[in-house]
């Protein structure tokens, strides 16, 4: 990669390694649809400002105001709303682990979309990078059945991401600039997220506590604002299957950090998935 496109690695990874806890912070008072309602309105107006100061068109035609609704759907809200609720019963550092598996499933996505056979090398990738996901989860499962639902609520968010990552690249082969088609996403993504708010008698509130604004702020400036401009952006460069290659690095950060805050006790069978994770992700990488 370029050192431009190191640049961008480089943010997606801190963004994303460092917002799994505080998303933690947001469940419990304030139902999760709500808090994303305020963290993408926030991360939204934001954009609007980012992309008129670039200058970049804000007015686009019906149809690729479609494509960005569909791009709101699914990474601007849905694919959160579900590791909202993935996050109630593991420890935070475990969310970024499954999300870690979007590396995988862009590949499969991609040929799955071409009507093309993997290659051997992304279906063994593949194969090792669940079976570590698998092995540090284990314990959780033996402990819990919330993990067991913990685990599909994230795995079916992976899924969304990463058919918004294939929404995202043809967007920008069409020449959609990356930070207005990011804002009208995200706006999309808060209208979604209010109605359904509204229909499911969701109250709009905001939790009155220092952990709970500051985990809003930095879920809207750090982890939306910054982090997705700069993964959309390397998604364009580099296309969906080579940028996926930064979720690698962060779930050990982000398991680091759930070590400290969290107290997560690691186990050899957690060392096993974690290694098992990044060997099918490194697989993945070296087949390319």
């Amino acid at each position: 990669m370029r050192p431009f496109e190191l640049l961008l690695y480089g943010m997606v990874v801190f963004g994303w390694s460092t917002s799994w806890l505080p998303l933690k912070s947001q469940l419990g008072v304030v139902a999760p649809e709500v808090s994303l309602l305020w963290r993408f309105l926030i991360a939204a107006s934001v954009m609007f400002i980012v992309s008129i100061y670039l200058r970049q068109s804000l007015r686009f035609d019906w149809r690729t105001h479609l494509r960005i609704a569909l791009l709101g759907l699914c990474i601007f809200s849905t694919n959160f709303a579900f590791f909202y609720h993935g996050g109630k019963g593991v420890a935070s550092g475990l969310l970024a682990v499954v999300f870690s598996s979007a590396s995988l499933v862009n590949v499969l996505m991609i040929a799955g979309l071409g009507r093309a056979r993997p290659r051997l090398a992304h279906l063994l990738a593949a194969a090792v990078g669940l079976s570590g996901v698998v092995c540090l989860f284990w314990p959780e499962l033996q402990v819990s059945d919330a993990a067991m639902t913990s685990l599909g609520l994230c795995l079916i968010g992976t899924l969304f991401f990463c058919t918004g990552n294939m929404v995202s690249a043809d967007c920008q082969k069409r020449g959609i600039p990356v930070f207005a088609s990011t804002s009208w996403g995200m706006a999309y993504g808060a209208c979604y997220l209010a109605l359904f708010s509204f229909v499911s008698g969701h109250e709009f509130i905001i939790e009155p506590t220092q952990t709970y604004i500051f985990g809003l702020l930095w879920l809207a400036l750090v982890s939306s604002v910054m982090t997705f401009a700069a993964y959309l952006s390397l998604l364009g460069r580099i296309g969906a299957s080579r940028a996926g290659y930064a979720t690698v690095i962060f779930p050990v950060f982000a398991l680091l950090i759930s070590t400290i805050f969290e107290s997560y006790v690691w186990s050899g069978l957690a060392f096993t998935g974690l290694a098992l994770v990044i060997f099918g992700n490194v697989i993945m990488i070296r087949a390319r």
